[in-house]
């Protein structure tokens, strides 16, 4: 249950910082672009976060829990991308 929250969390995240990219638009060309690495930066800060959460907090080993890190991780920035 935890990993399509954080899916639906990483998706609201890049369509917020879409939004807000596209807002700044037209005085700063490149917005969108630093939109974008803006929210690869942070998803990966978010989503280790939660790696290490699952390794540390709950008892899951790296091995476990980093397929999980990298489908969190990938989807929204493999979408982010596409965009």
């Amino acid at each position: 249950m935890r990993t399509p929250l954080f899916l639906l969390v990483g998706l609201l995240l890049l369509a917020a910082c879409m939004l807000l990219g596209r807002l700044f638009s037209s005085n700063y060309p490149g917005a969108t672009y630093v939109a974008t690495i803006t929210f690869v930066a942070l998803w990966l800060a978010i989503s280790a976060a939660n790696m290490w959460v699952g390794v540390a907090k709950a008892g899951y080993s790296a091995s476990e829990e980093f397929p999980i890190f990298l489908v969190i991780f990938a989807l929204p920035v493999a979408i982010a991308v596409f965009l």
